[in-house]
Formats: structure tokens, sequence, C-alpha cells
């Protein structure tokens, strides 16, 4: 049975969007699954989110699931599950990409995570690293990847 469908987005992920939302609205509405809006930010990139989003530091408790909550791609594909009737939580993150995901995705019980990626050129498969391939790799349930239209990436 289908009951939490995790969505990890990242900060490549806001040309895609909407490709991630229609594949999670066909995957979660028939269901009636709760989908979990998970945006990981590396170390580097929450402290670039914290200053762009105004967060005063020393007087705000900074809780990764409020910075999640108010960047621009979440905010995003909140519109579109609302419009839907979807339910959702907004889940953020602080670690490496790949590894945060999966972490998620096991602390939510996740019965299916939703990542994005782009097409990779045979040169592009043979580098390591890739957020999608590490969570494709360790995740404790099935996981769809959503290919982005985009011209290979080397």
């Amino acid at each position: 049975m289908l009951e939490t469908v995790l969505l990890a987005v990242g900060p490549s992920d806001a040309e895609r969007s909407g490709q991630l939302a229609e594949t999670v609205l066909d995957i979660a509405k028939p269901a009636g699954a709760t989908v979990i809006l998970a945006h990981v930010f590396t170390k580097s990139e929450y402290d670039q989110v914290l200053d762009r989003l105004e967060f005063d530091r020393k007087t705000d408790d900074v809780d990764p699931d409020a910075v999640a909550g108010r960047h621009s791609t979440i905010h995003d594909l909140k519109d579109v599950f609302d419009d839907h009737d979807v339910d959702y939580e907004i889940r953020g993150a602080v670690g490496e990409h790949g590894p945060s995901i999966v972490d998620l995705s096991t602390s939510v019980g996740a019965d299916m995570v939703v990542v994005g990626g782009r097409r990779r050129s045979p040169t592009g498969k043979a580098v390591f690293g890739s957020t999608a391939q590490e969570v494709l790799l360790s995740a404790p349930c099935p996981v769809t990847f959503v290919r982005s239209d985009d011209e290979f990436e080397d």
C-alpha cells in the first residue's frame, strides 16, 4: 500500500518542478498518499539560503523544515498539491544530498521516493557522486527517477 511519497528537490530542480509535480500527482493522488516535500541543502547552500531569506541566526530559531518551506521550489510544489487536494508535509535537511535523502526516506517511512536528474552522456555516467544514483542504490524503497529533457550533460 502506498501511503507516503517523498519528493526530494534540490537547487537544480526549479526548472523541472512541473515534471516532478506531475509525476508525483500521478502516483500519490490515486493512492491517497501523503507527499513529503523534502529540500536537502549542503552546508554552504543552507548558509546562502539563510542569508538570502534574511533569517537572523542570532534571534531566529532556524529549523531546516522552516527554511525548506520558504524556498521557491517548495512554494511552487505546494501550490500544485493544494490545487489538487493532495496532502503534503515539508521537510528540510542539511548534509550531503544523496545520503540525506536516503535518511529522510527512512525517517518518514516513505513507500516511494521521487528524484529528478538530467540525462547524462556516457562520460557523465562514469562520474561518481550523482545524487540520483546514490538514492537509487541506497533508498529503502522503490525510487522513481524523473529525467529532465535537457541535452546531455558531461
